[in-house]
């Protein structure tokens, strides 16, 4: 099942009118005077065929309350039920009207989650009522198909994937069609994600499809042109292994094609978890995808965009590869340093890991700190998997902008997980508590320095989503956020302590510039050793 979540919209809406039938709402007060509507479970499609695009849902009759989130709004002090309301509920009108929308799409890989995934403290992280609330937009989240049955692809047109991208477009679809009868502009649509999900967000703008669908776009943690978001051979890397998992290997490609689609759904899942993890993920598939994404900006033009990372977005990532960084006594050496670059350049070869190394131990000394070298192995996964390709893709975005505007930030408040070196900063996916509000939801498990982060984001996001401009809207900031363009990089740093001085300029340009012009003018190394040695795995595997 797939379904967009909730509408929380402005005094309680009661039963509202969409174009497949009709939908009633809950109230939720959020204080003594702060009330939101929440909507859940409302159904943006038909359950979709098996590896088949989205199609229409057929309508209902009676009213849909279902169990999911979909959109959000808060209750305006100034505002009044309209007269023609019925003491019933049956009908009433929205006070508010032209209300900013905000989809978000959420990440787990491509691989798992939901749009009421995570739940803490009884609320899901991605449940949007403080972000409506305080921000006074509606809150969109949905659901979409991931794993094998949303990404798996033979990289033709007998299996030619995005089938979860296709989720995401429809469910935008019923919004831009629908949100109207919930008090929201649908001329002024914000689609943002975080990890996987920025990623979408960032194919979204990308792609021909969405031409008019939506207005701005916020990458959070990814972007199309991250190493991990495009699958260049699903049928070697993914598809094959699949095919061993569930009994269907063959070495005909057809016949091996057509048993998959003859697998129970179930299998096929849970074929896909964790050993292909970020394996599966978008491809070129001609049609939503229809070339590589470096060379779609041009298709961006129209959209406003906001994208960054967290400053260490690739530290659990480093941490698996080189586990001594997080063990307190543990001697993290040159040795596996070079051995983490090599198999982030494998493609590259022995000249990109020597080249990579003395870029990041240049700062190192000639006795560096324990600390600093661990630190570095964690920015070197930061760099190369998710903060390089955010740059690029912010001056792409500049570079083809048609009017457009273009945001960069870096989000750096120290984590709060514990148990991990007092170097770390924010882990991947830290932001989204603060942005979805938490600290306010639950102000037990937060300090006050919380709770003015969360503010701050929340009026960053919300401002960005109302007129194009983080700074400008409805809810005060701190400082103004300098937009980025073709000639000057600024950047916001994000945390609890935002001043002028957040604002700074050329985001670890040295290392951007190492992968962005060094890295990427070295040769390729064709490896036909490792391919055959691949090729014969695969062959044993048949034999077990």
């Amino acid at each position: 099942k797939y379904v967009s979540t909730h509408i929380l919209i402005i005094i309680y809406l009661g039963v509202v009118q969409t174009d497949k039938g009709l939908v009633e709402g809950r109230s939720h007060r959020m204080g003594l005077f702060r009330t939101v509507d929440v909507f859940k479970g409302v159904p943006f499609a038909d359950v979709p065929g098996k590896w088949e695009k989205p199609k229409p849902h057929p309508g209902w009759s009676g009213r849909s309350l279902l169990q999911r989130l979909l959109l959000m709004d808060r209750w305006n002090l100034s505002s009044s039920p309209s007269d023609d309301d019925d003491d019933d509920g049956d009908s009433s009108s929205p006070v508010s009207t032209s209300l900013p929308v905000m989809v978000y799409l959420f990440g787990g890989a491509f691989m798992l989650g939901a749009s009421n995934d995570v739940a803490i403290l009884g609320d899901s992280l991605y449940d949007g009522k403080e972000l409506a609330e305080r921000g006074d937009v509606i809150v969109v989240t949905v659901n979409y198909r991931v794993g094998t049955m949303g990404f798996l692809s033979s990289g033709d047109a007998r299996l030619p994937g995005n089938y979860g991208l296709w989720d995401q477009h429809a469910a935008i679809s019923w919004v831009r069609r629908n949100i109207a009868a919930f008090g929201g502009n649908p001329e002024n649509i914000t689609i943002f994600g975080q990890s996987a999900g920025a990623v979408s967000a960032s194919y979204q703008m990308l792609s021909p499809h969405s031409k008019g669908l939506f207005r701005r776009v916020i990458s959070q943690c990814g972007v199309a042109l991250s190493p991990w978001a495009l699958q260049k051979n699903p049928m070697r890397l993914c598809l094959r292994q699949i095919a061993r998992k569930v009994g269907c290997s063959r070495s005909d490609e057809d016949e091996m094609l057509a048993c998959l689609k003859l697998s129970d759904p179930v299998g096929l899942t849970m074929a896909g978890k964790i050993d292909v993890f970020l394996l599966l993920g978008k491809v070129v598939d001609g049609d939503f995808v229809p070339d590589e994404p470096s060379r779609l900006f041009h298709n961006a033009a129209q959209f406003d965009y906001m994208a960054g990372v967290n400053s260490m977005d690739g530290h659990l990532f480093a941490g698996v590869d080189v586990p001594s960084i997080n063990k307190e006594n543990g001697n993290t050496t040159v040795e596996d340093v070079k051995g983490l670059l090599a198999g982030l350049t494998k493609e590259k070869g022995v000249t990109a890991v020597g080249s990579a190394y003395s870029v990041y131990s240049s700062h190192w000394g000639s006795a560096p700190e324990p600390a600093v070298v661990k630190k570095t192995v964690a920015d070197i996964e930061t760099d190369f998997l998710f903060l390089v390709p955010t740059q690029i893709a912010l001056q792409l975005h500049a570079n083809n902008s048609s009017g457009a505007r273009t945001y960069s930030y870096l989000f750096n408040m120290e984590t709060r997980i514990p148990g991990f070196p007092r170097w770390v900063e924010a882990e991947h996916a830290e932001d989204l508590q603060y942005l979805f509000g938490k600290p306010f939801a639950t102000p037990l498990v937060y300090f006050p320095r919380h709770r003015d982060l969360s503010g701050y984001m929340i009026a960053y996001w919300t401002n960005f989503a109302r007129t194009g401009d983080p700074s400008k809207g409805d809810s005060r900031v701190p400082v103004p956020w300098p937009a980025f363009t073709k000639h000057h990089q600024p950047y916001l740093a994000i945390n609890h302590k935002i001043t002028k001085s957040s604002v700074s300029y050329d985001l670890r340009s040295e290392y951007i510039s190492y992968w962005t012009k060094t890295y990427s003018s070295l040769p390729a190394v064709r490896r036909e050793e490792e391919e055959e040695e691949e090729e014969e795995e695969e062959g044993g595997d048949l034999t077990q």
